[in-house]
């Protein structure tokens, strides 16, 4: 038995960065709907942030008692100190190609779960070749891109094939409509996540289990008048992480594949969105266009408005083909990079703290849906994040 589960920690969760835009709202939603019962924290490097934090906190919940952790991720002790009082640590201090590797460590050592927000697959990249044993030799759950990246793709697609039979090729596409606007630290880890680094690794492709076939599969740009408009592959970290998923899990079945991709309303969107990141996916390559543009990004802390938010939303559509049946399902919900992300990290945090009995028994460097599956499901529909069948 690790000591993350001896549950003799002063918390069950501890939310690092939480004087952050996004780690300040997974505080907000832990403020507002976690058990009261529940021990946890929030972390930062700045004491006069996370006063102010937990200032905000107390007006929510005025019985609220939160604790409050001094660290920093380039204060390897305070890092250690932090990993140690905790069960499970959540953390959304990016870009994590730069800061995210030495909390992982931490945490590895003090036997310790983890959860981030990350959609930057150079860093997943980095942490499947370098923890991957370290992380399952010591028991932990280390479970990267718990938030918008890549929770409705992951386990939209595990809820997918729960409706269809077992033992028999799938096929699936997903397909991501969006409205909303992101933060000055999305920014910047979006603008990171488009360069390699330097050292960039490459992970083993994922073997999937008894001798089964698994594919990330790229679709042609093509009108779809069934989704109202036109699909393009949308080549975020999601694709990869459902195939890891699939690489591991038997449910998958013995031939699946998967495409992710983005509906815009009109083929000239569709055409200039492809210009525009597929020149800043080559322009960023450079390092001083690349800063340039990593200091243009809103400050930290810096996100988009309630008003606006409240208006913000998203729909994921997975249309699924097996054994002759073709159905289709969809993951949806408000403000995709806050609203609904806050609460996919906070409830994949409470996940792995309060049901770990009832979790798969694997342990590593993890996905979603390998780690938490069916039970995160179900905590994320109670929460409000709709998962259904449409067709």
């Amino acid at each position: 038995m690790t000591a993350a589960r001896s549950g003799d920690r002063p918390y069950d969760v501890v939310v690092f960065g939480a004087t952050g835009f996004t780690g300040g709202k997974t505080a907000e939603y832990l403020a507002r709907h976690a058990p009261k019962s529940l021990k946890w924290a929030i972390a930062g490097r700045s004491a006069q942030k996370l006063a102010a934090v937990k200032a905000r906190l107390s007006a929510i919940e005025p019985a609220l008692d939160v604790g409050v952790v001094e660290a920093s991720s380039e204060d390897p002790a305070s890092l250690a100190r932090m990993a140690s009082a905790a069960r499970v640590v959540l953390t959304t201090v990016g870009p994590f190609i730069d800061y995210g590797e030495p909390l992982v460590k931490a945490c590895i050592e003090a036997g310790t779960d983890y959860v981030d927000s990350t959609g930057e697959p150079f860093f997943v990249d980095r942490l499947l070749v370098r923890y991957r044993d370290a992380a399952a030799r010591a028991g932990v759950r280390i479970v990267s891109s718990c938030g918008f990246d890549t929770i409705p793709a992951d386990l939209g697609v595990l809820f997918t094939l729960k409706q269809l039979p077992e033992g028999v090729p799938v096929r699936v596409a997903g397909y991501m409509k969006l409205d909303a606007q992101f933060s000055g630290g999305t920014e910047r880890s979006a603008i990171k996540s488009l360069a390699p680094p330097e050292g960039a690794v490459k992970p083993e492709p994922p073997q999937p289990s008894n001798g089964r076939r698994v594919r990330l599969v790229t679709e042609k740009v093509r009108r779809r008048p069934d989704l109202a408009g036109w699909s393009a592959p949308l080549p975020t970290l999601d694709g990869s992480v459902v195939v890891r998923s699939a690489a591991s899990i038997d449910r998958y079945g013995p031939d699946f594949s998967y495409s992710h991709n983005v509906i815009q309303p009109s083929l000239l969107l569709t055409l200039l969105a492809g210009m525009f990141f597929g020149g800043l996916a080559l322009v960023v390559r450079v390092a001083f266009i690349r800063n340039l543009l990593v200091g243009m990004a809103k400050k930290s802390g810096q996100g988009p408005s309630e008003e606006r938010m409240a208006k913000s939303w998203f729909k994921l559509r997975f249309v699924a083909e097996s054994d002759g049946k073709k159905i289709q399902t969809e993951v949806s919900g408000g403000d995709p990079g806050y609203g609904e992300t806050s609460k996919m990290l906070a409830e994949s945090a409470l996940c792995l703290a309060l049901d770990r009995d009832a979790l798969p028994a694997r342990t590593g460097i993890l996905t979603p849906a390998e780690a938490m599956g069916d039970v995160l499901i179900e905590r994320l529909q109670r929460a409000g994040l709709r998962f259904a069948v449409v067709d």
